[in-house]
């Protein structure tokens, strides 16, 4: 059987923390932030964990499952 190929959308918008979880950047921070407050666009820089709805399929279009 062929090796699994991870899709390169997923690796390009995930990764996987030392913890094990599935880490993302956060929607809205790509452009038009003159109007956004400066809290919100810090905030914006941080990444986050995903949900665990999400992990599953995350997980699988990265071939780790």
């Amino acid at each position: 059987m062929p090796k699994m190929k991870t899709k390169t959308a997923a690796k390009k918008r995930f990764r996987l923390s030392a913890g094990g979880k599935l880490v993302r950047r956060r929607a809205f921070r790509a452009h038009l932030l003159e109007h956004k407050s400066a809290k919100r666009r810090r905030i914006k820089r941080r990444t986050k964990v995903m949900v665990p709805a999400d992990t599953r399929e995350a997980l699988r279009l990265l071939g780790k499952r």
